[in-house]
């Protein structure tokens, strides 16, 4: 396959776009298998989350979907500041609208993650954003995620104690946090030009070896002149994180609304790291949506934190049809009217975006 040139956005989204491996598909029978045995061997438990969920309470459930807007809304809010930054303003609701369908995509499409970043970099890219600043929106907002969850997940761990699977997480995220520690230090050597004299023959020398690493290395000084022409303050980078960790915190709200909704007793010292845990376990994406895994991992870990497995399997089944289930049609939903709102730019002759 030809490689991108520098300036094309083709070749990212053909190789972002691949379809999965045959190890994909293995994985995924094996968890559906799973799903099944256990079904088969836990009726009683299913049978007693059945009888807690007709039981539901409405206002529960509304404030469950309330939380989860906001995770959504948060979600959306850094992407949309990370544009602002490059100089491309966008509603929060086009943004929003933007990101619910493209998870709606990745949710239900097996090797979905692939397809729904390569859409949104396209789609990005040709809104106004341009190649460069796609790809340096997404990545960071993926950092920038993936930070707000380890200090949600530390954050958890300094709540849970020595209880439950705590022993075996405190050593994982200790060294995570050392791992972060080394990356800002590095960071903020970079503003010293003897590092950054080593550090530009490091890459020289790697360009030389790897087409990849010349991308790379293309890709990254554009980026670094688009930070250049902005030239942001340290401060307001920090609201980019603190969204991404609203964005994590409510949709764990969400799940504890979801217990209150059905009667079931909140582990509140255990919540956080359980939900850390079944997030870090769901970004495998062994299956569409993290079907079975989020399920399965959410489940044992409210058991290990003291819910009876029926509690624990309500509240996940719960849990997961406001926070998974309920956001695939709306998402689509808005991935239709994006569709739609493209072909009458087409009618009115202008550019095509998707």
């Amino acid at each position: 396959m030809p490689q991108p040139e520098a300036g094309d956005d083709r070749g990212l989204v053909r190789d972002s776009a691949a379809r999965p491996g045959w190890v994909w598909w293995v994985c995924a029978g094996l968890v559906g298998v799973g799903a099944a045995l256990f079904a088969l061997s836990r009726r009683r438990e299913l049978a007693e989350a059945y009888h807690l969920i007709t039981r539901v309470r409405p206002l529960g459930v509304v404030v469950a979907a309330a939380f989860e807007a906001l995770s959504v809304l948060c979600f959306a809010a850094v992407p949309r500041w990370l544009l602002r930054t490059g100089g491309v303003r966008w509603s929060l609701g086009r943004m929003t609208a933007t990101t619910t369908a493209a998870n709606a995509m990745a949710g239900a499409l097996p090797g979905g993650a692939a397809f729904s970043a390569a859409w949104l970099l396209r789609y990005l890219s040709r809104r106004g954003a341009g190649q460069v600043l796609a790809v340096a929106v997404v990545v960071t907002a993926g950092v920038a995620s993936a930070l707000g969850l380890l200090l949600l997940l530390a954050t958890g761990v300094l709540l849970a104690g020595p209880a439950g699977p705590d022993t075996v997480v405190r050593p994982v995220v200790t060294v995570l946090l050392v791992a972060l520690v080394v990356v800002l230090t590095l960071l903020g050597l970079c503003g010293f030009a003897p590092v950054r004299r080593v550090l530009r023959r490091v890459g020289e020398a790697a360009c030389r070896r790897s087409g990849w690493a010349r991308r790379v290395e293309t890709d990254l000084a554009g980026l670094a002149g688009q930070v250049r022409s902005v030239q942001p303050r340290l401060l307001p980078w920090l609201w980019p994180l603190a969204f991404a960790l609203l964005n994590w915190t409510a949709d764990a709200a969400c799940l504890a609304a979801a217990m209150w909704a059905l009667g079931v007793p909140v582990p509140w010292r255990g919540l956080l790291l359980a939900y850390a845990l079944t997030q870090l376990a769901g970004s495998l994406r062994l299956t569409p949506g993290n079907l079975g895994i989020a399920e399965a991992a959410l489940s044992a870990l409210l058991v290990a934190y003291g819910l009876p497995t029926g509690q624990a399997i309500a509240a996940t089944f719960l849990y997961r049809v406001v926070s998974f289930w309920a956001l695939q049609p709306i998402g689509w939903t808005c991935w239709i009217a994006l569709i739609l709102e493209n072909a009458l730019r087409t009618r009115r002759g202008e550019p095509r975006i998707l």
